[in-house]
């Protein structure tokens, strides 16, 4: 398996495993910051336990935050959750799932200027193709939101898109830095369910998501940019925006509109078609690079 194919794999099922988020939050029926007092601080709990275990068991384990760069990503990672959650608050779903999905746009253009990697033709039609789905599925709605949560929401995707340049740039292991990260938000909710008290009715399901999903999701995510350019980590996120509608619709009987089921389907084939292109384009590299004997 070639490095952009191990790449292609772990993001795909990052960005898989991260679309049963929605729906474990909608089933643990709770106050906003009381889930993500509950999804934070298992996340960093679940992120240290795991980092021991694999530390005990192998000196090679990748560290919690690898030097400085580290650092910088965390804070990233980080202040990006706290602006899609003043997001929420501030503007309308489908402003913000429209704003979020030119992260994409955003790791092309820093990986373009800082890191000399210009997207190829198939990685830029491939975005267009996806911003269309997005805009596809929200369209109706679009314009419904104040200016303060769609800034918000702008800014948690140029910071998400940043964390993705910077981990790129440094090729160092960053899978638990994501994971690290999300300590700044944990704060922020600590705050504030401290004046309300915790109000959850079914704890356990979002434990699940913090302690299982969103490590899993987060790690493999985060570790996209060893392998793969800027821009192809991020379209891996827009997956949550195709496949959530379809687990609230098969758990809570919510039927997802035709424009959600027509802009996903476009969303799904063009990450499909993108990816089995790059497979296909990277297996001729690798041949062309061996010599044939005589």
């Amino acid at each position: 398996m070639s490095s952009h194919a191990k790449g292609l794999a772990l993001t795909a099922f990052g960005g898989l495993i991260l679309t049963v988020d929605i729906p474990l939050i909608r089933l643990a029926n709770g106050d906003n910051w009381s889930i993500l007092f509950l999804r934070t601080g298992t996340t960093v709990i679940a992120a240290i336990i795991m980092w021991a275990i694999w530390r005990a068991l192998t000196p090679n384990a990748p560290r919690l935050l690898p030097g400085r760069i580290g650092v910088v990503v965390a804070a990233l990672y980080g202040l990006g959750s706290i602006a899609f959650i003043t997001a929420v608050y501030n503007t309308s779903t489908a402003n913000l799932v429209f704003i979020l999905a030119f992260n994409t746009m955003f790791a092309a253009l820093l990986s373009w200027i800082f890191l000399k990697e210009r997207p190829r033709p198939i990685t830029m039609i491939a975005m267009l193709f996806m911003i269309l789905g997005v805009l596809i599925i929200v369209g109706d709605s679009i314009g419904t939101g104040q200016v303060f949560g769609d800034l918000m929401a702008l800014t948690a995707a140029f910071l998400l898109a940043s964390a993705i340049t910077i981990s790129r740039a440094s090729g160092k292991d960053m899978g638990f830095t994501s994971l690290v990260g999300v300590i700044l938000p944990f704060a922020v909710a600590s705050f504030m369910i401290s004046k309300g008290g915790l109000n959850v009715e079914a704890p356990l399901w979002i434990i699940l998501n913090g302690a299982l999903v969103m490590p899993i999701a987060f790690f493999c995510l985060a570790n996209g940019p060893k392998y793969l350019s800027g821009p192809e980590v991020a379209m891996f996120y827009l997956l949550e925006t195709v496949l959530a509608p379809v687990w609230v619709w098969m758990i809570f009987a919510e039927v997802p509109s035709r424009n959600s089921l027509i802009g996903g389907a476009i969303l799904i084939v063009t990450l499909i078609v993108h990816s089995l292109y790059q497979l296909h384009a990277g297996r001729r590299r690798s041949q062309l690079a061996v010599p044939h004997s005589v």
